[in-house]
């Protein structure tokens, strides 16, 4: 099962929760117990062939991390 952030429009907290993708709703704010919850987009990992993650960044430019200097991470 993958784990999707989410809102909670109660108490306006974010989490991190473990789901099934089609099963999400009902699913209840784990700070207050709300089932106004819903899905953020966020960024995602991908797996390499050497079996680490790498994270998937969006926006920028010019082919860089952050879309701009270099520097090393």
């Amino acid at each position: 099962m993958p784990i999707y952030e989410f809102h909670c429009e109660q108490c306006e907290h974010d989490s991190e929760i473990l789901v099934r993708s089609a099963d999400w709703k009902g699913t209840k704010c784990p700070q207050c117990g709300s089932v106004k919850i819903f899905k953020k987009f966020s960024t995602f990992a991908a797996a390499g062939a050497g079996g680490g993650s790498t994270p998937v960044k969006t926006g920028g430019g010019g082919g860089h991390c952050c879309g701009g200097g270099c520097h090393s991470h």
